[in-house]
């Protein structure tokens, strides 16, 4: 039997909103980001010490792949049967920059862990106990090709059964999260992996349930 590869879930954060599925599931409009994640990581009532200390970059991604896989059956699938590819087009210069500013005094440890993007891949998967493949890609912009033809390729060679992927961006005010959680699919659940589905899911389109 041919096995497609299926969005089953996603999740958007942008503009101090989140959508699960293009549902608003929560806002806070007048709060600054830092703000936001917090007041959302307390809505949704999460217990996870790790999040405190995370810069905001990796607070935007994890907070996003709790709400993407909520409700999904992500704990089936075996630790390495799960991976995650990221995007996003400023890396981790959020934090860079606020560790340069804290040289200038005392070099801060705790800002120097976040200054490589992959570290927000990292705390995704302690979180989930994910063990498959994993990689971050620095784009001008969302490049919803790639994406397909990559992921594709992973499910198709049986690499992996189930992947998050897509775009997580922080610089200064400016954010966006937009996750998919992509998986190996004998029925018709979710909407079709494609370009055009994952281009209409980022900039809040139509999308194609064919």
């Amino acid at each position: 039997m041919y096995i497609k590869s299926r969005i089953t879930s996603n999740c958007t954060i942008s503009k101090n909103v989140i959508y699960k599925n293009e549902v608003p599931v929560f806002e806070n409009r007048g709060a600054d980001l830092p703000a936001f994640l917090l007041s959302a990581y307390q809505n949704f009532g999460l217990n996870y010490p790790r999040f405190y200390k995370m810069d905001n970059l990796s607070k935007l991604g994890w907070l996003a792949s709790e709400v993407l896989l909520k409700g999904s059956g992500i704990k089936h699938y075996e630790p390495e049967e799960a991976g995650i590819i990221l995007s996003n087009a400023n890396s981790s210069l959020d934090s860079d920059k606020k560790y340069i500013q804290s040289v200038s005094d005392i070099p801060s440890p705790s800002l120097f862990v976040y200054t490589l993007p992959n570290i927000m891949i990292g705390e995704i998967c302690i979180r989930n106990n994910f063990k498959g493949e994993d990689a971050f890609f620095i784009f001008e912009k969302f490049d919803a090709a790639f994406f397909e033809t990559y992921v594709s390729n992973l499910l198709e060679n049986d690499v992996l059964k189930v992947c998050i992927c897509g775009w997580v961006d922080v610089l200064d005010d400016d954010y966006k999260a937009v996750l998919f959680l992509v998986e190996r699919q004998e029925t018709e659940d979710g909407i079709p992996f494609s370009e055009k589905n994952l281009n209409n899911i980022f900039d809040n389109l139509i999308i194609d349930k064919i």
